[in-house]
């Protein structure tokens, strides 16, 4: 009985030996691919782009984004994770005028992972010589993309800004540039239009006078809203907002040609000269 036993154990550790070993070698090999995917030994097998952004705005896509790191020469699919330069692939998106930033890393597994935020457009601006450019909402310019057109508005008249000819800027740095600029004005105007959905939906042109004044151009009732210099938004926006919820219901605002907003606590509309041009 006792001679059975000592037969059944020892042909379990026979068993259990190779086992064991097996176990072993495949906890080392395991460990090693860690060590080689964590030392940055490991292929980069794939891109991944994610474009981030509003939606409907297409100044950039995933494609552009591969393009812009694969076909620059810039060593990425086959090389080791640790020697691709990431830093370096970022300073390449960020420096397109449409990308406000770009976060670019890899994971364990070999993929190469591409985060790009476009930048994202509230006015448009056409100088008075016919150059034109866009200020985003942080307010950096980029110009105009030949294959796509953000519906913004767009500021004219006496205009001319350096952005369509100075690429990206902030037109609220306090340089030379900004410091002798309206942009800075209008970008301010205009943000404050596209954060009010009432605002953003109803006006789409922003008008400096050669007084350096603004006008506003409505997408409805053809007629003029007399700003000023741009100061006290706030103030002369919510008179607006009650006249157009309390006077202009009671009245046919086409018959208006001008509704000014530069007076204290009132809002002065002027007739058109001719009743019937509507």
């Amino acid at each position: 009985m006792k001679k059975a036993k000592q037969h059944d154990t020892t042909r379990i550790k026979r068993i259990l030996r190779p086992l064991g070993i097996a176990v072993g070698v495949a906890c080392v090999l395991l460990t090693l691919g860690f060590v080689d995917r964590a030392t940055g030994s490991t292929p980069i097998s794939e891109v991944v782009v994610k474009v981030q952004g509003q939606e409907g705005v297409h100044f950039i896509d995933e494609a552009a984004v591969r393009r812009a790191i694969l076909d620059q020469g810039i060593a990425v699919l086959g090389a080791p994770s640790g020697e691709v330069d990431l830093a370096g692939i970022e300073e390449r998106l960020t420096g397109i005028p449409c990308v406000a930033s770009a976060q670019v890393y890899h994971d364990l597994d070999g993929a190469l992972h591409v985060n790009v935020r476009q930048r994202q457009p509230v006015v448009r601006v056409l100088n008075a010589d016919g150059t034109s450019f866009y200020i985003d909402q942080e307010g950096w310019t980029m110009p105009l993309d030949a294959d796509y057109a953000a519906r913004v508005p767009v500021a004219t008249g006496w205009l001319q800004e350096p952005g369509a000819v100075n690429g990206v800027y902030n037109v609220h740095a306090d340089d030379s540039i900004a410091g002798a600029t309206r942009s800075d004005d209008i970008h301010r105007l205009a943000l404050f239009l596209h954060r009010d959905p009432l605002w953003r939906a109803l006006i789409d042109q922003i008008v400096v006078t050669a007084d350096g004044e603004f006008e506003l151009v409505p997408t409805v009732g053809n007629n003029r809203i007399l700003l000023g210099d741009g100061s006290g938004l706030e103030q002369r926006f919510a008179k607006l907002r009650l006249f157009y919820a309390e006077g202009m219901p009671k009245a046919d605002w086409r018959r208006y040609a001008r509704i000014d907003l530069r007076f204290n606590d009132q809002v002065v509309c002027t007739k058109r000269n001719n009743p019937n041009d509507l």
